[in-house]
């Protein structure tokens, strides 16, 4: 066996130990269960993390990140599990395209997605990223964070991607405070023009945001009130499949 190909299994170990229940699991946990050592283990993590095929909790724990996700819907798609079987039932209730993206630092990244049967296709893809100030998704996940986390999400600053992106802080922090409120987020055009979102959180057990559950609309096919008459259905969603991403 190659050089290489010892360290590509090494990381997969890593990453399989990682995923075994009762997560997040500590260093000395994967390394005992990897059987490498723990400065190595600590190095694959580091890639991993990095990657986002693996995320810290900041306390020592480590669980599988987004990318691993959308790895593992690119391959079982067609079996689907519990989250996907109750994501297709809400897709075919509402019947607009819905997707799921998990949090991976500054950004989100899709790993769910079930599409229309109507004529019009979303773009995106799955391992696709959003930018989380002017996404249905990505504003549902700031109203959550904690204000040192969010500022740090937002460093790079809110660039236009549309004339209705916001673009001023202390106007996306009163966005953020409506969001709280209301319990989901509404992207109208801020993103992509004629895409309009509504996205609900999905929160751990310690209420923190993982990543978000939306409805994405052609704004010529289904009015704003039309679609915020999901926001109820949408967020009771977001509730049962948070479980199945933390």
């Amino acid at each position: 066996m190659s050089a290489s190909e010892g360290s590509a299994l090494r990381t997969l170990r890593v990453l399989e130990a990682v995923a075994d229940p009762g997560g997040p699991h500590r260093l000395g946990e994967i390394a005992k269960a990897t059987g490498i050592a723990k400065p190595s283990t600590h190095r694959l993590l580091s890639g991993l993390t990095a990657a986002g095929y693996a995320i810290s909790d900041g306390d020592g724990g480590y669980s599988l990140g987004p990318r691993a996700y959308a790895m593992s819907a690119t391959i079982s798609a067609a079996a689907g599990s519990g989250g996907e079987a109750l994501l297709e039932r809400f897709q075919a209730e509402v019947g607009q395209t819905v997707h799921v993206a998990l949090l991976s630092g500054d950004h989100a990244i899709y790993v769910r997605k079930v599409d229309s049967a109507g004529p019009y296709r979303m773009a995106s893809r799955i391992g696709g990223v959003l930018p989380l100030h002017c996404t249905a998704i990505g504003k549902a996940i700031l109203a959550n964070l904690p204000a040192e986390e969010r500022s740090a999400a937002l460093a790079a600053g809110l660039p236009a991607q549309t004339d209705r992106t916001i673009t001023g802080a202390a106007e996306l922090e009163g966005e953020l405070e409506r969001i709280r409120a209301a319990g989901c987020a509404i992207d109208d055009e801020e993103n992509e023009e004629t895409i309009r979102c509504l996205a609900a959180p999905l929160l751990d057990g310690t209420g923190r945001p993982v990543g978000g559950v939306s409805i994405s609309t052609i704004t010529f096919q289904l009015s704003r009130d039309e679609l915020l008459a999901h926001s109820a259905r949408l967020i009771e969603t977001a509730g049962l499949l948070a479980p199945h991403y933390t």
